[in-house]
């Protein structure tokens, strides 16, 4: 990609491109009616995109908008496959100029249909980077239909609908910290816990005994029982390093070391 032509799109991604401002081009929406939100707004250039047909989750229609799929008002889709991209590189360009500074979220769904698209992605980033775009990657169009069904899902769920939720289950942190052991799956760790009863009698058990376990075999049971032995940092320092203040020093050297 050309330096000039990114500067260029830059230059001009902070303007609309109509030199005139209508009513409608100052809300993100769509050029008929800014009342459909209770659908996936398609653009009328994605009839015959196969992702179209597995959006089965949510209602959606098509509609005169910029982007390719607009999810509220506040959301806006461009989506562009690696393929066409290396035929047309000047294609998203012009879709962002098109695009300007609309929707607080302003998301690029990228599918990936090339089986080298390393240099086409490191592209893609480095715009999505300096253009302020969420990059979406998917491998097929149900994987992409997938992430437009579930922005628009979950576009008025409160955060703590998608985060990680914290387990206060003892036993299911067992289970967790267990399986998390290469190559401990939760079927291991919930038949460790069912033979040994306790945290503390299967980190005490022997290599051997660790083996005889249901779905064990003598090279699991060897990677199991070092993680659980061996020390997390090997300290090669002198027992007084921490005798005194710390420095930024001795920090640099601590992580050196574990390094």
């Amino acid at each position: 990609m050309e330096e000039d032509g990114l500067d260029d799109l830059l230059a001009q991604i902070s303007e609309p491109t109509s030199p005139k401002k209508t009513k409608q081009d100052e809300q993100p929406g769509t050029s008929k009616s800014t009342s459909k939100t209770h659908c996936v707004l398609v653009n009328q250039k994605q009839r015959g995109n196969p992702l179209l047909k597995f959006i089965i989750s949510v209602p959606w229609e098509y509609d005169e908008i910029i982007p390719d799929y607009e999810i509220g008002k506040t959301i806006g889709i461009l989506f562009l496959s690696v393929r066409y991209y290396n035929l047309n590189p000047d294609y998203i360009n012009n879709r962002l100029k098109d695009l300007g500074k609309k929707y607080d979220l302003r998301v690029l769904l990228v599918q990936v249909d090339l089986k080298d698209p390393h240099a086409a992605l490191k592209n893609l980033t480095r715009i999505c980077l300096l253009t302020d775009l969420t990059l979406m990657l998917a491998w097929s169009p149900e994987e992409a239909a997938k992430i437009i069904e579930n922005y628009k899902i979950y576009e008025n769920k409160p955060p703590d609908k998608i985060m990680e939720k914290i387990e206060n289950d003892p036993h299911q942190k067992i289970v967790n910290a267990l399986s998390s052991i290469k190559p401990v799956n939760k079927t291991d760790a919930l038949t460790l816990i069912a033979t040994f009863g306790t945290l503390e009698n299967i980190i005490k058990a022997t290599e051997k005994k660790l083996s005889e376990c249901p779905g064990f075999g003598a090279t699991k049971a060897k990677k199991l029982y070092r993680a659980l032995h061996e020390p997390f940092l090997k300290n090669q320092m002198k027992p007084d390093v921490f005798a005194g203040n710390i420095s930024i020093e001795d920090i640099e050297s601590v992580e050196n070391t574990a390094e």
